[in-house]
């Protein structure tokens, strides 16, 4: 069995003696891909030196999260730029647009949202977006800049059914964290409707820890809980989860 991570920030965790212990962890349970978005200029060499310890398991990414997107974000964006040259990425991301924390920074995310789609149209790589209360000016964006190079992740997918069908349209898979773990969440009842072959797993770790560890810090290994509970919504085994998620993980990434 061999399952991936296509969503964590395991690199916020800079002790290596901590680190190796959390990728022991993600061994144990058979998670042996990780994903690492970026999400500032700082973050590059944090990224940097996880994959360096552990090339075999973990994939950069490269990006400016929406959250990070202020008056500097023309620097960020060139500093990020000018370091994919000399690096091996699978992404760009993450990107996106978050309207929950600050509804003010709207132009300048939707600036660095579509440069940011430039880069990976360019490069041919796919985008894994951040969208958190912002669905709408999201998809307008993804609608501007669609063609057949624009595909990727919609990272830590929350949203209803008729957004998950738009987004699978827009040749997007869907990212499915721990929150699908969460009784009141009602993502489980949009999965149902959903085929596996549409989805990828994640942990946004540290963030969103499914069940039973909801509110404490997250982990990639506890990517096995979120894995439990998808085989349980399609009603197959969790090797089949394994199989099929990660397989959806080459496909968008090439790795």
């Amino acid at each position: 069995m061999l399952l991936t991570d296509t969503h964590t920030h395991l690199y916020y965790e800079t002790n290596v003696e901590n680190q190796a212990r959390l990728m022991e962890r993600c061994l144990a349970n058979q998670i042996n891909r990780l994903f690492l978005p970026n999400v500032d200029a700082k973050s590059i060499e944090m990224i940097d030196n996880l994959v360096k310890r552990y090339p075999e398991n973990c994939f950069a990414m490269a990006g400016l999260h929406p959250c990070d997107v202020k008056e500097d974000y023309m620097s960020q964006l060139l500093t990020i730029y000018d370091s994919i040259a000399g690096r091996k990425i699978y992404a760009i991301g993450e990107i996106g647009i978050d309207l929950y924390w600050d509804k003010t920074t709207l132009q300048i995310q939707q600036d660095a949202f579509k440069q940011q789609i430039a880069w990976a149209k360019e490069l041919g790589l796919p985008i894994i977006i951040h969208c958190r209360e912002a669905f709408d000016e999201v998809f307008e964006v993804l609608d501007s800049e669609r063609d057949e190079n624009l595909r990727g992740i919609f990272h830590c997918f929350t949203g209803s059914l008729v957004q998950a069908k738009r987004a699978i349209a827009l040749n997007f898979y869907l990212g499915i964290g721990g929150v699908v773990t969460y009784k009141k969440a009602g993502l489980d009842l949009v999965l149902s409707e959903v085929p596996i072959e549409n989805i990828v797993l994640e942990t946004d770790s540290p963030y969103l820890a499914p069940v039973p560890f909801r509110g404490k810090p997250n982990e990639s290994s506890y990517l096995i809980l979120i894995a439990q509970k998808i085989a349980e919504i399609y009603r197959v085994s969790l090797e089949e989860v394994a199989a099929v998620t990660t397989e959806n993980s080459r496909k968008v990434f090439g790795v």
